[in-house]
């Protein structure tokens, strides 16, 4: 998915986005994430294992609600692939303004499931085909390949090979930390600023698009 400037630049983007989110919704549920689902799973099974059924229940429906966004994205992409990004991306915008309102209105339960719902959804920008797509809001997979791909430098493959998905990772931590400094500063009210910017990239897509490819 990481094989043109354009692709890792919206890529970047997307995961910077997602960090920024995950870095608001992680300290406003006090250690549950809004788009990593490999902490919120082990969460849900510590949770269990040590009967605080509340903390489970929080962290199932995470799960329930980001597994909902993904079918979603992926529904609202299959058999269009691409020319779908911007609309995918614009109904995450429109998800992460409606959180932002349900904020405003004193309604944070349904301002957090908007949220992981856009986590969800934004999986499937890069699914073509009925394919698994480019994982966006968690890196784990990236590091690995970041170490496989590095291996394969080390042997005579491609030098660079590794780096994109560096990047992807880089710019994950670096929306975390501008998000936790969104949440510090006016709490989930910052979730506007990533609705403005998943609009932006909605509109840059589309434009980008329409230019005929040399």
């Amino acid at each position: 998915m990481l094989d043109s400037r354009r692709n890792i630049a919206l890529a970047c983007a997307l995961s910077m986005l997602a960090g920024y989110v995950d870095g608001i919704g992680f300290l406003h549920l006090g250690g549950l994430f809004v788009s990593f689902m490999s902490g919120n799973s082990t969460r849900l099974g510590v949770s269990l294992a040590e009967a605080h059924w509340q903390q489970a229940a929080s962290a199932l429906g995470l799960i329930a609600l980001f597994v909902g966004g993904a079918a979603a994205g992926s529904l609202m992409v299959l058999g269009g692939g691409t020319e779908r990004q911007p609309w995918l991306l614009l109904t995450e915008a429109v998800l992460l303004a409606g959180a932002a309102l349900c904020h405003e209105y004193g309604v944070p339960n349904l301002a957090i499931a908007g949220i992981v719902l856009a986590m969800g959804l934004e999986n499937a920008v890069f699914q073509i085909d009925g394919g698994a797509g480019l994982g966006l809001t968690y890196v784990t997979g990236a590091l690995v390949k970041v170490g496989q791909l590095l291996a394969v430098s080390l042997t005579g493959g491609p030098r660079w090979g590794w780096a994109p998905n560096l990047l992807l990772w880089a710019a994950l931590v670096a929306g975390s930390a501008a998000g936790a400094l969104g949440y510090a500063w006016i709490n989930l009210a910052a979730i506007w600023f990533a609705a403005g910017a998943a609009l932006a990239l909605s509109a840059v897509v589309a434009v980008a698009m329409r230019r005929p490819r040399a």
